[in-house]
């Protein structure tokens, strides 16, 4: 049985148990796509088939995109991540330890979910327009320990990073995300503010209730919250984007930084970002978790991510998405599915299924 034939048997196993309406998986080489397949629905109530070109929210999958734009600026001398935030955002340098002294968290720290700040709240998130109108909530709120003593997954930390972005670039976060990035790379359906016609595309999320599955439009889930402009492009998970569109982005950093002859990031940064820097804390959603510069790294392969080569790396997003680039084999795995409720997504039976299948 080929590579495609085991993929989507596994897939549509998943896809008959109504576990998910529908997926677009991808498989990619440093020079090329080796598999690519979109199967079963992308709207559960209509039963509109799924398309390659498919929109999906893909949550923190944006997060590693975010780290990106960070080394981008450190490759050109303008921050380093071994930078207090305080540099950047003075209004961060307030926070203080339990004894009162200064947190001094670094952007490393942010970067790998290490500086144990406080997150803003449902209803201070919804009031903000933008990343600055975040800040002072961030900066109120108690630290949950001292800076590289603990990992825990923090998006305020990543939120403040595309702030930091705006403050060293003088662009908005979209917009230098969209100039340095998404524009070059040709990753036309990827954007925080998805217009009328990508909104057609777009993946209807899912969940199960009572049994079965049962479309979720409500919450950020609305059309018409998704079309609105007057929000912050949250780089801890805001992006809309194709399988396609982020295999481009996967492929730039399986091949070191480079895409087509163009480079974005140093073959030095892509290290950087991608080595090991939580030491021996406790860290990640699956055991043998490491965790890198915006990205998770498999440390120790095992269970759910036992296919892969130690030094594997990548992100999942909290609606099932996956991806995965695993620098020894030289591939790079995308799942697209939009599942609601997911208790793990980054052990989901979809991530198994999928990455099973690739990778045997």
């Amino acid at each position: 049985m080929g590579k495609t034939q085991s993929i989507e048997r596994g897939l549509q196993a998943l896809i008959d148990a109504d576990e998910i309406p529908g997926a677009v998986t991808l498989v990619a080489s440093r020079t090329g796509i080796t598999h690519f397949l979109a199967q079963g629905h992308a709207d559960v109530a209509k039963q509109i088939p799924m398309r390659k070109d498919a929109l999906f929210a893909i949550a923190s999958m944006t997060k590693p995109v975010t780290g990106s734009a960070v080394m981008m600026l450190q490759d050109e001398g303008k921050l380093s991540v071994g930078d207090l935030v305080a540099k950047y955002i003075p209004e961060l340098g307030q926070l203080k330890l339990a004894d009162g002294t200064a947190a001094n968290i670094t952007l490393k720290h942010m970067m790998t979910h290490t500086s144990g700040m406080g997150e803003a709240t449902a209803g201070e998130t919804a009031a903000a327009k933008t990343l600055a109108d975040l800040i002072p909530a961030y900066a109120v709120k108690p630290l949950a320990f001292a800076p590289g003593s603990t990992w825990k997954y923090c998006q305020s930390g990543i939120n403040g990073l595309c702030r930091v972005v705006e403050v060293v670039s003088g662009m908005s976060f979209a917009d230098f995300l969209d100039r340095r990035l998404f524009a070059p790379l040709g990753m036309k359906n990827t954007t925080f503010y998805p217009n009328e016609k990508q909104l057609s595309r777009w993946v209807r999320p899912a969940q199960i209730a009572n049994g079965k599955l049962v479309e979720v439009n409500s919450g950020r889930f609305a059309p018409a919250d998704i079309l609105r402009r007057d929000r912050p492009a949250l780089g801890n998970g805001g992006l809309y984007s194709t399988a396609e569109d982020y295999s481009k982005f996967a492929r730039m950093m399986l091949n070191h930084g480079e895409w087509k002859g163009k480079r974005y990031l140093t073959a030095d940064a892509v290290k950087q970002m991608t080595s090991l820097h939580t030491g021996d804390l406790k860290a990640g959603f699956v055991p043998g978790s490491a965790w890198g510069l915006t990205v998770g790294i498999v440390r120790e392969p095992q269970g759910i991510t036992a296919m892969h080569a130690p030094g594997t790396y990548g992100h999942g997003g909290a609606f099932g998405t996956q991806a995965w680039i695993d620098p020894v084999k030289g591939v790079a795995l995308i799942l697209m599915i939009q599942r609601v409720g997911l208790k793990n997504s980054d052990g989901s039976e979809m991530r198994r299924a999928f990455q099973q299948a690739a990778m045997g």
